[in-house]
């Protein structure tokens, strides 16, 4: 992988930053109120939501790269903290948070690392490893132990979070064609 000086990262606006936390921000909380709404034994809704997450951080770490896309998870974080609390159980608000930045800042480095690539790995290596992380640590933190089928939840979620997440593929690529950026 080229050193970090190999690439041109653009300066954010305190405005795109503001609308990367916002964003973020939005959709975890919308995820915590979905996933508290099964579809059936397999699934909740808030497994067609959160992949937007990824994508959120993969764009702000193309453009601004791994150090500026950590600020806005931790942003989202915080915000995505102080919001879940009025939307979501205590124990779900925990589990969303805990998830939420360890496959988020595992998802910034995995992403950094294959940047250099076809434009489609990073995202999607980034995607499959995150969403994996970020099931396991949710799942078991909201549900274990309650009595739910939150396993046939877990896969199920997971599931649809590497689908969506290579469903999200299209407008990443839509942004690079649009700024016209040089991966590959």
């Amino acid at each position: 992988m080229p050193p970090r000086s190999c690439y041109d990262f653009a300066t954010p606006t305190a405005r795109s930053l503001l609308w990367a936390v916002l964003g973020m921000g939005a959709v975890v909380v919308l995820s915590n109120v979905l996933v508290q709404y099964p579809i059936n034994d397999w699934l909740t809704w808030g497994a067609f939501t959160y992949p937007a997450a990824f994508l959120v951080s993969d764009v702000v770490n193309l453009r601004f790269g791994p150090q500026v896309a950590r600020r806005v998870a931790w942003c989202g974080f915080l915000l995505a903290v102080l919001l879940s609390v009025w939307v979501a159980t205590p124990r779900i608000a925990v589990a969303s948070c805990s998830a939420f930045i360890c496959s988020q800042l595992l998802d910034i480095a995995v992403f950094h690392r294959f940047r250099a690539g076809r434009w489609w790995r990073a995202p999607a290596i980034a995607t499959v490893v995150s969403a994996t992380l970020d099931t396991v640590i949710f799942w078991s933190i909201a549900f274990a132990g309650e009595g739910l089928p939150w396993v046939s939840w877990a896969a199920g979620d997971w599931g649809v979070k590497l689908g969506m997440g290579m469903v999200l593929l299209a407008p990443f690529r839509a942004f690079l064609w649009r700024r016209g950026a040089s991966m590959r």
